[in-house]
């Protein structure tokens, strides 16, 4: 398999971690769109949001909770943050591993008129 996210679990391709568990990893965005813009995964390989199915469920929450632990971590739970998961082509899915975009550290998008 040729996944970057799978070679980044398992240590061939270097990236900036925050977040590591036993099922999850959470690193650092290489081209960031926001001041906060990190990627959790979960080490396992699932290609998308829609191959996601039996306990792979659990992972999902898992990811969740990495997220609510890694705003606090980052200083922006307060402020707020978003959790994007694109998924498929259309949706801009990039790389078919799930993950899911933790973007925050300024106003973002539509937040910014309210």
């Amino acid at each position: 398999m040729d996944c970057i996210f799978c070679k980044i679990v398992e240590g061939t391709v270097p990236a900036k971690k925050v977040y590591e568990n036993e099922h999850v990893l959470a690193f650092r965005d290489i081209e960031p769109i926001a001041p906060v813009h990190i990627l959790i995964i979960p080490k396992k390989h699932i290609e998308s949001m829609n191959a996601v199915d039996g306990d792979d469920w659990g992972l999902i929450a898992e990811i969740h909770r990495a997220a609510q632990h890694i705003a606090k971590q980052e200083g922006v739970a307060e402020s707020g943050y978003r959790l994007v998961n694109n998924c498929g082509r259309d949706a801009g899915q990039a790389v078919y591993h799930i993950h899911y975009h933790l973007l925050a550290g300024e106003k973002l998008g539509w937040a910014k008129t309210n």
